[in-house]
């Protein structure tokens, strides 16, 4: 079973739908994560739940 990372993005209500994609994005494109989860409040504000692989390397036995 992978083993995964998460990071918490929290994204207020002022910022348009478009500025909130475009920083996702920016956060997929660079930083190699995925998004996991997307929560919208009542109030307009959104968490996002992002995540990414942790790859581990073996260690070589000689």
């Amino acid at each position: 079973m992978p083993e995964y990372e998460f990071r918490d993005v929290y994204v207020p209500r002022g910022v348009s739908r478009a500025a909130a994609a475009r920083l996702l994005t920016d956060q997929a494109e660079y930083g190699h994560w995925e998004l996991h989860r997307l929560r919208l409040y009542p109030d307009g504000s959104r968490k996002a739940r992002l995540r990414r692989r942790i790859i581990r390397q073996m260690r070589a036995t000689w």
